[in-house]
């Protein structure tokens, strides 16, 4: 019951975020949904978690739609590193991991804004609704037919009959969904982009699942009640995004 409550709060809140807030007002969400999940990620990967600022600061970035963007992010990457080196005495491996959670989680929530920003709320909602049909399809085909793990070491439960399904019917809404809420431009694209967004929200599944494994934690926290922590709910949107978003930029 606290699970299905909490996933029902869940949905409301993110619902309410696309539909009824300015961009402006998004971006200062997205940044705050970013600081919890850097700071989950950076406590399962023992490192200070100062970097969840970088992560702040990467998501606002990205959020926005200026030209010199990558030059800029990849500047303040560099400049973290050194600091973190130079100022802070720390190893380069500390540094990099610090930077890469930031990268992993501030530049996809930034993207995903701007993705907003760019065609409105149906083009949001459509990368969402994308993820919840690939994600409730490997839960239910994997229960029905699953008989082969997809991952055994990393997620025992996942099955490749259970990632068929997702692959199937993600893809499917996406094109179906699509060719309604995106400008057509054919059928062919959509498809394309469904496998991509569908395949790789698979392994930002997998990617998460390892993390929590190497660090022997069920959970990256325990903020939302029978859900785990902020990470853990987003996990699959922070590997999809980036193409979704490089799509969008490039029909708009």
């Amino acid at each position: 019951m606290v699970r299905f409550v909490s996933g029902i709060a869940l949905v409301a809140v993110a619902l309410a975020g696309v539909l009824l807030l300015p961009i402006v007002a998004l971006r200062v969400l997205a940044c705050v949904v970013a600081a919890l999940a850097a700071r989950e990620y950076l406590e399962i990967v023992d490192t200070p978690i100062r970097a969840v600022v970088l992560a702040v600061a990467l998501c606002w970035v990205s959020s926005g739609l200026m030209m010199p963007a990558a030059q800029l992010l990849l500047m303040m990457a560099l400049l973290w590193i050194a600091a973190e080196v130079l100022v802070a005495n720390h190893s380069i491996a500390q540094a990099t991991s610090g930077v890469f959670g930031a990268v992993y989680v501030g530049m996809p929530l930034g993207m995903l804004v701007a993705v907003q920003a760019l065609q409105s709320w149906p083009a949001t909602l459509l990368l969402l609704g994308t993820i919840v049909v690939s994600d409730s399809s490997q839960y239910y085909v994997g229960r029905m037919f699953g008989r082969r793990p997809l991952a055994p070491s990393i997620s025992p439960k996942k099955t490749i009959e259970g990632a068929i399904g997702g692959f199937i019917f993600g893809t499917a809404f996406m094109v179906l969904a699509g060719a309604r809420m995106l400008p057509f431009n054919g059928y062919v694209p959509l498809i394309v982009l469904g496998i991509l967004v569908v395949g790789l929200g698979i392994c930002g599944d997998l990617f998460e699942s390892r993390l929590k494994r190497a660090a022997g934690v069920k959970d990256s926290s325990s903020l939302i009640p029978g859900h785990g922590g902020v990470l853990d709910r987003i996990d699959a949107l922070l590997f999809a995004v980036p193409p979704f978003y490089l799509f969008v930029r490039n029909i708009s």
